[in-house]
């Protein structure tokens, strides 16, 4: 999974000129489309690796889970982002997106019938590599969809669909995944018939025109343009505090199974999987309220750096209360006021690092040179995380270093001049 900033795509599409098919294309219905495609995507990326892929590298070696999630997670998260970029280019080249979703969709199902049918770390790693594969096909694609097709007057609409994808998803995955908790196979079979019924669905309710194929960004280009964009003093900035808030909260949310099972005290009667299956809209409802609420308030007082560095600790706070007590109550809590800075965060630091991009004319280039602080520190943070756990000999100290991390990216903002 690779988290994206809306609006942005993977494959480096730029905006289309007013006179392009997108300007004048009508949008009705596509945007429940678009809610319907990025849900489906993110109750996978949620429910597999967060519920299922723990349960299943658990049961293949209990001693040895906290390394092993690690590193099958980080692995996999390394060959997602290589390959996302690669997806994109390809549906550049063909001029189609339509054909792409349905093809990583489709294939979404056969690959988890054999992710759930291995029986060892290095075949689980392979198959959920490939099931990283098929995704990005479809992901790719799917955000291109917003530049193709979506008018410049209608871009924010677009993007909130998309942005909503990830709590409805969230939600959906986690309930998925605890009802299948006893029988992983058939919850992976379940996700997949899931993401290729909606790309079916997309498909067939989305009639797209060919788009002028798009000849690949060579890498020198790429690899110059990313170090152009970091030259900016306020963007380098803009980047550090994202990269630093998003490794701090993804080496928690992703051993949040392990976190229930071996760190809290959960009621009795209560399973690990029950609880994610709680936490999880409790969480994702808070960030709704905070990503609405903190646009709306940021706009309205015209204070970007304020909210974005309140957020980000707040984030901060959020971590230190399951450090202090591995209560149920002290998880529940950290899961609302999480979600509450998180969202926020995320919702107003968008809107601040398009107001420091360095040159309007390479806003999309510059926005996907930003994606990489959203998924290097995806990369990372399995790696950093398994290695905190294993060498402190719990949670507690991950905590303390993801809530450092944080106040850290909230103090990154301070730097930035041209916004206030």
């Amino acid at each position: 999974m690779a988290l994206s900033s809306p609006g942005s795509t993977a494959s480096g599409t730029g905006t289309p000129d007013p006179a392009s098919p997108a300007a004048g294309r009508p949008t009705r219905g596509l945007m429940a489309l678009l809610l319907a495609g990025n849900t489906a995507m993110y109750t996978l990326y949620i429910g597999v690796p967060g519920l299922l892929l723990a349960l299943q590298i658990e049961e293949i070696d209990p001693a040895g889970k906290v390394a092993n999630f690690g590193l099958v997670s980080g692995i996999s998260a390394i060959f997602a982002t290589v390959f996302n970029p690669v997806a994109g280019a390809l549906s550049d080249r063909s001029g189609r997106r339509n054909p792409w979703i349905l093809a990583g969709g489709l294939l979404t199902l056969p690959v988890m019938l054999l992710l759930g049918s291995v029986h060892t770390i290095l075949l689980v790693t392979i198959a959920w590599c490939l099931g990283q594969a098929v995704m990005n096909i479809y992901q790719a694609a799917l955000t291109s969809v917003v530049p193709d097709r979506i008018p410049l007057a209608a871009r924010g609409k677009a993007s909130a669909a998309v942005g909503l994808g990830l709590p409805v998803g969230s939600t959906i995955g986690a309930l998925v995944g605890a009802a299948f908790s006893e029988d992983y196979r058939t919850g992976y079979l379940v996700f997949g018939a899931i993401v290729a019924a909606t790309a079916v669905l997309f498909t067939a309710c989305a009639r797209e025109q060919r788009m002028p194929a798009k000849a690949p960004l060579p890498v020198k280009r790429q690899l110059a343009a990313f170090g152009s964009a970091l030259k900016d003093h306020d963007f380098r900035w803009a980047f550090i505090g994202r990269a630093l808030l998003v490794l701090g909260y993804f080496a928690v949310a992703g051993f949040q199974l392990y976190i229930l099972k071996d760190h809290t005290d959960l009621p009795a009667g209560l399973s690990p999987e029950e609880a994610v299956a709680i936490l999880m809209p409790v969480n994702s409802i808070a960030m709704v309220v905070s990503t609405v609420l903190g646009g709306w308030l940021s706009d309205r007082y015209d204070r970007r750096k304020l909210f974005v560095g309140a957020s980000a600790a707040l984030a901060a706070v959020a971590l230190l209360i399951p450090a202090v007590s591995t209560s149920w109550t002290a998880m529940l809590a950290f899961s609302v006021v999480n979600g509450l800075g998180f969202g926020c965060y995320m919702a107003v630091d968008t809107a601040l690092v398009t107001m420091v991009l360095p040159k309007a004319e390479d806003a999309a280039r510059d926005m996907g040179v930003l994606n990489v602080a959203n998924a290097g520190p995806q990369i990372v943070a399995p790696f950093v995380a398994s290695l905190v756990v294993s060498l402190s000999g719990g949670y507690t100290a991950l905590f303390l270093i993801a809530a450092v991390l944080s106040v850290l990216g909230a103090l990154a903002v301070r730097p930035i001049r041209s916004v206030r």
